[in-house]
């Protein structure tokens, strides 16, 4: 989950060249400022670019100009070229999609961008002129761009990743990307999904699945309104009083499997947690099961825990009025009631610093009094997600026998789940 933090994040990024750095200060996801200067010289570098409500990110060094990579227009995505008197000016400009990353390499601009969720780069000459580009295949994601290349190569080719489409409740067509193995569907669907803080969910590689399709499940990546894999229009929603878009765009996804026969787990994490509690609590009858991990759920008084403050401009102000009227339309915790709910398995971390374990133990405690099947694990030394990869190892084995016993999948290979 996005901080909109008082405390700034700083990341430092070193020029192609080496003899350059770029610092930038990030104000959680709405605001950035960067400086820059001679890599050993510190205490000497500039303010270079920032001081507005939106965010950026620093890119190269090259030719005596600084690049970085701004959001202030449409919030899509530009590079701009700024020189020794500070004057910038625009080398690449906005595109359809939003941009992700950009180095350079060869004196061009290598840009990836999120086309439906998935990544396609763009190479520009620094004159701003288009030259190719180059969309992986099957989709997938690129996590980042490194000039320096690599010589490792793998792809899973026995998997295959297809896009689809669904109409949500007000005509909004949704995309989702359908991964399973080529030869194997048995209607076994884990759908997972995020929609918030301008976060986008693209396909990439979870471990923790593989077994999963290797033993015919379908892994669902749903692209929902209030993540940001278009634009800023598409983030803001599912915000606030347009949260429920959300939910609803989920619930289609959730829907179109289950007209198809399939057995459906939903899986949300932090943010996600609100998004699988929203749709267990509204549609039960679309779940075979529930894994609500890290949850925010109840929406009446985030604010007043940890740093729940930080999420009111994404959420709304329970303090206020009109904004707790439509908070509590949908807070997962302020609407179990008594009926049929599928297996639910909620987790937290009994040292989460960002969403208070008190979400998931009150949520607990109302599927307690209401009768409802659900499994609540703590792990107890860690916070957000998990610490070490031991941890994270002993939660994701938890998790995915929560998954195998709840869609009665039987292990084929029982070497990969030792």
């Amino acid at each position: 989950m996005a901080v909109a933090s008082r405390d700034p994040t700083l990341t430092l990024k070193k020029s192609s060249q080496g003899s350059r750095a770029l610092l930038a200060v990030d104000y959680g996801w709405t605001r950035s400022d960067i400086y820059a200067g001679k890599l050993e010289d510190p205490e000497n570098w500039n303010f270079l670019y920032g001081k507005g409500d939106f965010v950026a990110f620093p890119v190269d060094y090259l030719h005596g100009k600084y690049l970085v990579a701004s959001f202030d227009e449409r919030g899509m995505g530009r590079i701009l070229a700024i020189n020794g008197r500070g004057e910038a000016y625009e080398i690449v400009a906005e595109q359809p999609y939003p941009l992700q990353e950009a180095v350079v390499a060869e004196n061009k601009v290598v840009a990836s961008y999120l086309v439906n969720a998935s990544s396609t780069i763009k190479t520009f000459g620094l004159d701003g002129r288009k030259f190719e580009d180059i969309k992986p295949e099957p989709s997938g994601t690129i996590d980042s761009l490194d000039s320096d290349g690599t010589n490792s190569r793998e792809i899973h080719k026995d998997l295959q990743i297809k896009d689809l489409w669904v109409k949500s409740k007000d005509s909004t067509r949704i995309h989702m990307f359908k991964i399973e193995k080529r030869s194997k569907e048995h209607g076994r669907v884990l759908a997972h999904g995020y929609g918030g803080f301008a976060a986008s969910l693209t396909p990439r590689f979870y471990p923790y699945v593989i077994p999963f399709l290797e033993d015919g499940g379908t892994f669902v990546v749903a692209n929902l309104r209030g993540g940001k894999e278009y634009d800023e229009e598409w983030h803001r929603k599912g915000m606030r009083e347009r949260k429920q878009n959300v939910f609803d765009d989920f619930m289609a996804v959730l829907e179109f499997f289950k007209h198809k026969g399939s057995k459906v787990i939903a899986l949300g994490i932090s943010n996600g947690g609100l998004l699988a509690g929203a749709v267990l609590t509204q549609r039960p009858e679309l779940l075979d099961g529930a894994l609500i991990g890290y949850p925010v759920l109840d929406m009446l008084r985030f604010h007043k825990l940890h740093i729940g403050e930080a999420w009111v401009p994404e959420y709304g102000n329970p303090d206020n009025l009109k904004a707790a009227e439509f908070l509590a339309k949908y807070s997962p915790y302020h609407n179990v009631t008594k009926r049929k709910y599928p297996s639910i398995m909620l987790y937290t971390g009994l040292h989460d610093d960002r969403v208070h374990p008190a979400h998931a133990f009150k949520f607990a405690a109302k599927l307690e009094e209401v009768k409802a099947p659900y499994l609540l694990r703590v792990e107890t030394k860690s916070g957000h997600s998990g610490a070490t990869p031991k941890t994270k190892i002993e939660e994701y084995s938890d998790i995915m026998a929560f998954v195998y016993k709840t869609l009665k999948i039987k292990p084929k290979n029982e070497e990969h789940h030792g």
